[in-house]
């Protein structure tokens, strides 16, 4: 759904763009029957970028509701079909009149374009975030998962709605091409693979595991279990932690040590959140944490480097090694190594 919305998307940007181009070059005198049809399209690009991102961080909207956030560039499309039944002789002239008796009524539906904008790039942020708050508590390293492009996305379009507040329209035309075009065409079609059957399979695979992660625990988030019960499963995971080390596994996650210790992942995540006041994420993040402090002490692991004792923990990347050990510790690796007069490679 998100390849399609992407699609569409860019489709109606290159509608737009053209719109953009006829103006600027002053050609629109030759097509005045399509004279109006792009003054709603700007109230379009909100809800497109906030259905997207919806549909990226796995909470669609429903389909028979989603789109009415495209109800406002409907409702400006009908206010002006009297506009749009006028000869082409009036639409030029009110045109080259800078709006005419209209003038008031764009006036009106730009300050709505504004307010759109400003409203689907905050909804479109707490989306993302929310979505990175939720899978903190399914998975132990979300790096790969994280979406943190997606914040670039919004940012530039954020960028782009200052531009039309500025009323700039070389400036919107560029922000437009430069920083939104490519930045959506290279992570949302390169990382999620429009047009790729086999590499649209696997994200849709992927991200049909992320939701039904999310909505399993979501569904169930409300109840309480008890401080017996929390307590017993926190003593089984505690075991298990140290005894098979199910940390080491870069890509360790809630349902799976759930399913190990035979119970719902909602008691979990409960038990983790209760007893050790953290999500998934944080709590095996910091046993990953201990475990490279055990090793790195060795004198057999003196020959290694310190990111591959990050990786033999269980960490799958330096960012989040040097992340998290930082949250934990309140100093880098290397000068805790340092302080502890530790050589490591």
């Amino acid at each position: 759904m998100a390849d399609y919305i992407l699609a569409l998307w860019f489709i109606i940007i290159g509608v737009h763009l053209i719109f953009f181009v006829l103006f600027q070059s002053g050609t629109y005198i030759r097509f005045p029957y399509f004279l109006g049809l792009e003054i709603p399209i700007p109230l379009v690009h909100g809800p497109m970028l906030y259905m997207y991102v919806r549909s990226l961080t796995g909470s669609n909207p429903d389909r028979n509701t989603g789109w009415f956030h495209l109800v406002p560039a409907l409702i400006v499309y009908q206010v002006l079909v009297k506009f749009f039944m006028l000869s082409p002789t009036e639409k030029l002239r009110i045109y080259e009149d800078g709006g005419g008796n209209y003038r008031t009524l764009r006036k009106y539906i730009s300050i709505l374009v504004i307010m759109s904008g400003i409203l689907y790039v905050i909804l479109s942020f707490v989306a993302v975030k929310n979505y990175r708050k939720r899978i903190s508590g399914l998975y132990s390293n979300t790096e790969k998962i994280s979406l943190k492009w997606v914040y670039y996305l919004i940012t530039a379009i954020g960028l782009i709605w200052i531009a039309v507040i500025l009323k700039n329209d070389i400036l919107i035309f560029s922000l437009v091409v430069i920083m939104f075009i490519l930045s959506a065409a290279y992570f949302g079609i390169t990382h999620i693979g429009i047009l790729n059957e086999q590499r649209f399979n696997k994200a849709d695979n992927r991200e049909n595991i992320i939701n039904k992660a999310l909505s399993s625990v979501s569904k169930y988030e409300n109840t309480f279990a008890g401080e017996e019960t929390l307590q017993a499963i926190y003593h089984q995971l505690t075991m298990k932690m140290e005894k098979e080390k199910l940390f080491m596994d870069p890509e360790l996650n809630l349902n799976y040590v759930a399913k190990i210790l035979e119970v719902h992942p909602n008691l979990l995540s409960q038990t983790i959140n209760f007893i050790e006041n953290k999500n998934f994420y944080d709590y095996i993040n910091r046993q990953r944490i201990e475990e490279f402090k055990r090793i790195v002490v060795l004198p057999e692991n003196a020959k290694f480097t310190i990111l591959s004792l990050a990786f033999e923990s269980g960490f799958n990347s330096k960012t989040s090694f040097n992340r998290n050990f930082k949250k934990y510790m309140g100093c880098s690796p290397r000068e805790f190594l340092k302080n502890k007069n530790i050589n490591v490679e």
